[in-house]
C-alpha cells in the first residue's frame, strides 16, 4: 500500500503549511500529491504549481468535476500538465452532486452514470489523438448540434505524451463503483471503510465482469482519501473530525438525495447520520457534529496515538487500497510516514 499527501481544497484560503507538506511528502518517499476542488479553489491551478517544485512524486486530481469543463478542455488540461510534469498525472474525474452541479456550475445532473460514460469516453478520444473527434451521444455532441453549422471535428493540436493517461472515477454508491471499474484505471474512495471491504468488492467485481471493462483487479488502482490524526486522546483527535464529517452527512446535499449520507447508512449507522442531518439542516452544527460517535469517526479515519494507529493500519493494509492518501499537517508527516512503513 503505497502513501499519498491529500492537500484537498482550500478552506478561505490556502494553508500556511503546505509548502512544507509538499516538500516532507517528497523527501519523506511520499508515492503521490492530491488537489481538489468543491466551489473555490479549483484541482488544477495548485496541481500545476506543484509539479514545477517536485521532480518524483505522481500528481493526482480528486478530484476535477466534470461538469466545471467541457471533457474537450479537461482532455487538452490534462495533456499540458503531463507533458509539463514528465508523465506523472493521474486525472481523477467526479461527477459531484446536485448542489454544486446545477447550483454553481448551472449544468444539468440528470443521468450523471450515463453522462460520466460518454464524458470519460470523449477525453480518451481527444487524449488518443487518433482522428478528429466526432461524437454522437445523449448528454454531449461533437461538434455542436445545430449553431451556426460551421462546427467540425477537430483534432488536438498537441500530441500526447501517454495516449493512455490514467483516468480514476471518484465514487461512492455501488452503481458508480462499478462503473470505475469497467470503464476507468482506479478508484478514488472517499469515505472508505476498510471494515466493509466486502461492500466495495461486490461492486467492483460487477464492472470488471463487464464486456470490455478496461482493467482486471490486478492492475486497478484503489486510492482511499483518508483523514489520520496523530494524537494520544482519541476524543480529542475525533473532535477534529467530527465538524467535517457533520458538514458531508449533513450539509452536502439535500435531505432526500445525500451520496455521503448514504455511505454511512450503507456502514449501519442510518439512525445516527439521519439525527445528524437533521441538526445540521436546522441550523444546529455544533450539535450535529457532536451526535457524531467516535466509532463512526474511525470507521473511516485513523486516529489516536501512534502505537494504535500502527495497530489499526494492518486492517487497511489488508484492505483494497492500493494507495493511502492522508490528510494531516506537515509537522505530522515524518511520523505517519514511519507508521505506516
Amino acid at each position: 500500500m503505497k502513501l499519498g499527501l491529500g492537500l484537498g481544497y482550500w478552506r478561505g484560503r490556502p494553508a500556511p503549511d503546505m509548502a512544507e507538506a509538499v516538500e516532507a511528502a517528497e523527501t519523506l518517499g511520499f508515492d503521490s500529491l492530491w488537489t481538489s476542488e468543491a466551489y473555490g479553489s479549483d484541482a488544477l491551478t495548485p496541481l500545476a504549481y506543484w509539479a514545477a517544485k517536485t521532480t518524483r512524486l505522481r500528481l493526482g486530481t480528486a478530484v476535477v468535476q466534470m461538469a466545471a469543463r467541457t471533457p474537450a478542455a479537461t482532455a487538452m488540461a490534462a495533456m499540458t500538465l503531463d507533458h509539463l510534469s514528465n508523465g506523472r498525472l493521474m486525472l481523477g474525474l467526479g461527477i459531484s452532486g446536485p448542489q454544486v452541479v446545477e447550483g454553481w456550475y448551472g449544468m444539468p445532473f440528470s443521468r450523471p452514470l450515463a453522462r460520466t460514460r460518454e464524458y470519460v469516453d470523449i477525453v480518451r478520444t481527444v487524449i488518443r489523438r487518433e482522428q478528429p473527434v466526432e461524437y454522437h451521444g445523449t448528454h454531449y455532441t461533437l461538434p455542436y448540434a445545430g449553431g451556426t453549422g460551421l462546427g467540425k471535428p477537430l483534432k488536438s493540436s498537441i500530441h500526447p505524451l501517454r495516449a493512455d493517461l490514467p483516468i480514476l472515477l471518484a465514487a461512492e454508491g455501488p452503481k458508480n463503483v462499478a462503473l470505475a471499474a469497467e470503464i476507468a484505471d482506479g478508484w478514488l474512495a472517499f469515505f472508505y471503510a476498510p471494515r466493509h471491504d466486502d461492500l466495495y468488492r461486490r461492486a467492483l467485481n460487477e464492472g470488471f465482469s463487464r464486456p470490455g471493462a478496461r482493467r482486471s483487479p490486478d492492475n486497478f488502482e484503489v486510492v482511499g482519501l483518508v483523514n489520520v490524526v496523530l494524537d494520544d486522546d482519541v476524543e480529542r483527535a475525533s473532535d477534529q473530525l467530527r465538524p467535517h464529517l457533520a458538514l458531508y452527512i449533513g450539509g452536502m446535499g439535500s435531505r432526500d438525495q445525500n451520496f455521503h449520507l448514504n455511505v454511512f447508512v450503507r456502514l449501519g449507522y442510518e439512525e445516527v447520520v439521519r439525527k445528524v442531518q437533521d441538526l445540521y439542516l436546522s441550523g444546529c452544527k455544533k450539535d450535529a457534529a457532536a451526535a457524531i460517535p467516535t466509532s463512526l469517526v474511525e470507521e473511516v479515519a485513523v486516529i489516536g496515538p501512534s502505537h494504535k494507529i500502527r495497530d489499526e493500519l494492518a486492517v487497511w493494509r489488508r484492505s483494497l487500497l492500493t494507495t493511502l492518501v492522508v490528510s494531516a499537517p506537515a509537522h505530522q508527516l515524518r511520523t505517519i510516514a514511519e507508521i505506516t512503513t
